[in-house]
């Protein structure tokens, strides 16, 4: 049984409001330390608009609160009691905290009932859509499924290569050579991948194994230290899987490549390449061809297409010229050669 045939996805159920300071948005606190364990447990925003009128049998408090030029503006536009009210009425709910754009300010009144209902306040410099349009990508990636995939994961020549078989098949040695032809590894044995938008897994290694990897009958060596900076990188798109096994004439490999069998992952399709192994056979220079190939057929040309039509062709000429005299060289006259 393939590990794909038994993948577990992995999902976050929720977040603190800690971790959004990590997000691209440059948040600064407002309130002090108040409010920074509370959960985000969706990933989508709200701005309370309505729920400032005094509206909130659709408020969703459970979602990050953002505060641009609308919400500002009108709160500066009543009386400072009814400011006060209207605050205190959207803090009846368990709102886990409030962004405010454009670098904008709340009075002191208004934050004393914030810091006293335990909500975390925060400031950014940025204009309202661009604080959504970046705090959104970032809580999409805190909350996307993830799969964890044993494997060794290698940009090759800017293709994103996931080599998968059996333990001790020789994924780690195949990656290690691909790096010392000057291609560079992601992640080594334990590959994480989170599903960005709907087609894309980027990978990433884990906190443990970061880009050490394990070579039987030489133990762990740091890829980074030995090869340097060049050959690592931290996240890559997922673009084929090369599936190694050993050689069976028993089963059936592609001769052509017209056919493709892409694997189906959290419901993103991948390349995927069955690799057979046996002795003598150059697996680190194939699977360079693999990514090339890959980039080839990215761009418009494929391969296999080609030759099958060149064959097609060839089929009707013969048909209509059936005499043997046909030359099937592709050089009809051979010159001299003085080279």
């Amino acid at each position: 049984m393939s590990q794909f045939d038994r993948i577990k996805t992995i999902q976050k159920e929720n977040i603190s409001v800690n971790q959004l300071l990590s997000s691209p948005v440059q948040l600064t606190t407002v309130v002090g330390g108040e409010g920074l364990e509370n959960l985000i447990q969706d990933k989508n925003l709200h701005r309370p608009q309505l729920a400032l009128a005094g509206f909130v049998d659709l408020f969703t408090y459970h979602r990050v609160q953002v505060f641009g030029n609308t919400e500002i503006y009108y709160l500066q536009s009543l009386k400072a009691s009814d400011r006060i009210k209207a605050f205190e009425k959207i803090c009846e709910f368990a709102i886990p905290c409030i962004i405010l754009t454009n670098n904008h300010t709340l009075e002191q009144e208004l934050l004393f009932i914030l810091e006293k209902k335990k909500i975390a306040v925060f400031s950014t410099p940025f204009e309202t859509t661009k604080t959504i349009f970046l705090l959104s990508d970032f809580l999409d990636d805190q909350f996307a499924l993830q799969i964890a995939l044993h494997g060794s994961f290698v940009d090759v020549y800017g293709v994103g290569v996931l080599l998968t078989g059996r333990s001790g098949i020789g994924k780690s040695e195949i990656a290690l050579d691909l790096i010392e032809r000057g291609h560079r590894l992601v992640a080594d044995d334990l590959v994480m991948f989170t599903k960005k938008r709907e087609s894309v897994l980027m990978g990433t290694g884990t906190n443990l194994s970061q880009h050490f990897m394990e070579i039987r009958g030489l133990g762990i060596i740091d890829v980074e230290k030995m090869f340097g900076i060049r050959a690592i990188r931290f996240q890559k798109r997922l673009e084929i899987i090369v599936e190694l096994e050993e050689w069976n004439k028993n089963n059936e490999y592609t001769r052509t490549g017209l056919e493709e069998a892409p694997l189906n992952l959290v419901n993103v399709d991948v390349s995927s390449v069955k690799l057979p192994l046996f002795p003598g056979k150059n697996v680190t220079v194939i699977t360079e061809v693999i990514a090339l190939n890959y980039l080839l057929r990215t761009y418009g040309y494929n391969a296999a297409k080609v030759f099958a039509d060149r064959l097609q062709e060839q089929i009707n000429v013969r048909r209509l010229h059936k005499s043997s005299t046909h030359d099937q060289r592709l050089v009809s006259y051979f010159q001299s050669d003085d080279e």
